[in-house]
């Protein structure tokens, strides 16, 4: 059913907000480890447990083509469904599905080729992949819901 004009014009509710900024403040965090691992910002990456920064990089420029797309689209496309939840704009919806291709493009394949870890670190860097995985299906889900419910336009 569609919602009229009227409807589509009505305040948002605080959810929409805090979910924004939330949104916001993760694939930002998202965005920032992109930046630092393609400028090579070996200050960064040698902060990163369990793992030599050198072979973080040789992992990471063994990647696929597709895989390294994938990786800037789910970063990018996140962002800015992130910051159009705070326009309230339907194309945040359209945002978040591309930034869920680029996750299963980028993710899925560093799934597949686990990167080279000292020690117990294995766990983390396994369970931060999925949980990229679940955030980004949930932002998809809740902007989507937005919308229907006439909260974007």
């Amino acid at each position: 059913m569609q919602d009229s004009v009227q409807d589509r014009g009505r305040r948002a509710p605080t959810h929409l907000w805090i979910v924004a900024v939330v949104a916001t403040l993760w694939n930002a965090l998202g965005a920032y480890d992109y930046l630092m691992t393609r400028m090579r910002n070996m200050d960064y990456l040698s902060s990163m447990p369990g793992i030599d920064a050198n072979d973080l990089l040789a992992w990471v420029d063994s990647f696929p083509i597709w895989a390294q797309f994938g990786w800037g689209l789910g970063v990018w496309a996140g962002l800015i469904g992130s910051l159009l939840l705070f326009a309230r704009s339907r194309y945040a919806v359209w945002a978040f599905a591309l930034s869920l291709v680029g996750i299963v493009l980028g993710i899925g394949y560093q799934l597949l080729a686990a990167p080279p870890l000292r020690g117990a670190e294995g766990a983390l860097h396994t369970l931060m992949p999925l949980a990229v995985i679940v955030i980004g299906v949930a932002l998809f889900v809740y902007a989507r819901a937005m919308d229907r419910r006439g909260v974007l336009r």
